[in-house]
């Protein structure tokens, strides 16, 4: 019909003349006839594959020996598809991995309070991944003591390695003090989470060293990675920053004149993580269908504002298995990112009776609960429920806060339940333990809370939930019932593929080799799909890649970029 774009059927027949790319020479034994499994998938990975039309069985072939032409002889056979060695290393998007030094497209988001150690973003960072330092709820003092170590052991062999930023809605200051740390020791990629909007810090961290090169394109000296779950969120950090807060930085002496007008002509941050069904602050949405809605968003602001850097995407939550990665590579990720997985690494700051809980942990352990740092505006967080109470715990905590107006309103029999299950004390202890705590970090709370009595019980209900997620990096095991573990489906779907493998082991399950196995399944996933693109059939469990032990190389292979495991 005119006007509409013709829609044809192609089946496969004998006469496959008018599809062949070629001809393929060959001995006939050398050819592998579907269904394919999961060992001859495997073994042609690493090889050029070619995908032949075998005339006699009437049906698609895989060979990886032989030799192709143009042209036809009595021994040849219709070769329909010619595709190159596979490796873990070319997932993702060649020209992120190239911008930060990077082997994989593959990070480490930034688990708070440290679970994200110096020790596990050494370990990506060796294994030519990156790596960021969890930084939310320490003390600035413990956090400049992690950068001087990752400086002298990383920045000295070139290898990449970042600090997360979160945002403080109540604490401003504590935003403004890590931005502060960060510009003067040189922290030159920090990831942006929970942001809701835009604040003068962090707009002030993406813009400070902003510069022309000699061929006159803008050059960052910090990059951001802005974790964000939705579009009107992503908007800000994919757009030039608000002219508001590039006058008032000037007006400060926090940027000079020449680097707000160069902020004015490229996006707050190059690299946007898409945070779909994560552990911790998420919104619990789906990944297909949030990826797809901020791939287009920013492909509508490259082209409005005719950025000349590219824009990368990241893919977060849900990523605990090669099906997961490869599906957010097929969609167009830039880098993958993975959080609850690493929790239970053995480079995590999390005690091991935690590791313990969350490697027994199936996709529906989880549940959503108050969370500490934004609990008066009733966000919550998603975490692990197998083996603790605590989700249960934060959410009556919530439901307090919302059905009264001071701790003095709270039946007795309630109160007394709170103190001898949750807070294991009087609530006047909790107070005052509150009140010296606030005392040091932020007298203005007080100040609220002498002034507002639901401000007061909202600072002790906030002394559970912000224990309770101390307690398992202390490990203590008396208080294992109030564990806060954030974690997100991915976890379980992880362990049920890792069942019956060398890293069902909690001891085994070194971040290095958790990101190397579910790389090389991804890879093999992808390859699978494009052998089915070509009508290669395969058996249906071709593609359950089992994890094994894989060792790194010591030499890289010049040729593929790729070094052998």
């Amino acid at each position: 019909m005119e006007g509409k774009k013709q829609i044809t059927q192609r089946r496969w027949s004998p006469q496959v003349s008018n599809v062949a790319v070629g001809h393929w020479h060959g001995k006939r034994s050398q050819l592998v006839h579907g269904p394919v499994n999961a060992d001859q998938l495997a073994a042609s990975l690493r090889q050029v594959a070619m995908l032949v039309y075998d005339t006699e069985h009437n049906s698609v072939a895989l060979a990886t020996q032989g030799r192709v032409s143009t042209t036809s002889a009595d021994d040849s056979l219709p070769l329909l598809g010619l595709l190159p060695p596979s490796y873990p290393e070319w997932l993702g998007k060649r020209g992120f991995c190239e911008a930060h030094g990077l082997r994989f497209a593959y990070m480490g988001g930034s688990m708070a309070r440290g679970i994200a150690s110096t020790e596990l973003v050494v370990a990506l960072a060796e294994l030519g991944a990156l790596g960021m330092f969890g930084t939310a709820g320490l003390p600035v003092k413990s956090v400049d003591t992690a950068i001087t170590r990752l400086q002298e052991t990383l920045d000295t062999r070139g290898l990449a390695w970042g600090c997360n930023l979160i945002h403080s809605p109540d604490e401003p200051a504590l935003e403004d003090s890590l931005v502060d740390l960060y510009l003067r020791r040189a922290v030159c990629r920090v990831e942006a989470s929970a942001f809701m909007s835009l604040t003068p810090a962090i707009v002030r961290y993406s813009c400070t060293g902003l510069h022309r090169d000699s061929g006159g394109m803008i050059r960052r000296r910090n990059q951001l990675f802005a974790k964000v779950s939705r579009e009107e969120v992503a908007k800000h950090f994919l757009s030039p920053p608000p002219e508001r807060l590039l006058t008032a930085l000037v007006e400060r002496g926090q940027l000079t004149a020449e680097e707000a007008t160069l902020a004015r002509e490229i996006p707050l941050a190059q690299q946007v993580i898409v945070e779909s069904d994560s552990g911790g602050h998420t919104d619990n949405r789906p990944l297909g269908a949030l990826f797809p809605a901020i791939q287009r968003l920013r492909d509508d602001l490259q082209a409005r504002y005719q950025y000349r850097e590219p824009l990368y995407l990241g893919a977060a939550g849900g990523m605990g298995t090669p099906e997961a990665l490869a599906a957010a590579y097929a969609m167009g990720a830039a880098f993958v990112v993975l959080g609850s997985v690493h929790q239970a690494a053995c480079e995590s700051g999390v005690g091991d009776d935690s590791k313990a809980l969350l490697a027994q942990a199936g996709p529906a352990d989880i549940a959503m609960t108050a969370s500490a740092d934004m609990f008066e505006l009733g966000v919550k967080v998603q975490v692990l429920t197998r083996g603790t109470m605590m989700a249960v715990r934060g959410n009556q905590l919530l439901a307090l806060y919302r059905q009264h107006a001071r701790l003095e309103d709270i039946p007795a029999a309630t109160r007394e339940s709170l103190e001898k299950n949750l807070f294991r004390q009087p609530l006047e202890s909790v107070w005052e333990q509150t009140r010296a705590y606030f005392k040091r970090q932020d007298p203005r709370q007080l100040e609220k809370a002498e002034n507002d009595p639901k401000h007061r019980m909202a600072l002790v209900f906030r002394w559970y939930l912000g224990n309770s997620s101390r307690w398992p990096l202390a490990g203590d095991k008396s208080r294992q019932a109030d564990y806060q573990l954030w974690c997100g489906p991915a976890m379980g779907a992880f362990n049920r593929w890792a069942a019956g493998s060398f890293l069902e082991a909690p001891e085994a399950r070194s971040v290095q080799q958790i990101a190397l196995n579910l790389l090389e399944g991804a890879a093999l996933t992808l390859r699978a799909q494009q052998y089915r693109g070509f009508g290669l059939a395969l058996t249906s469990s071709a593609t359950r890649y089992r994890p094994v032990p894989l060792r790194i190389a010591d030499t890289q292979d010049a040729d593929h970029g790729q070094q052998a495991y």
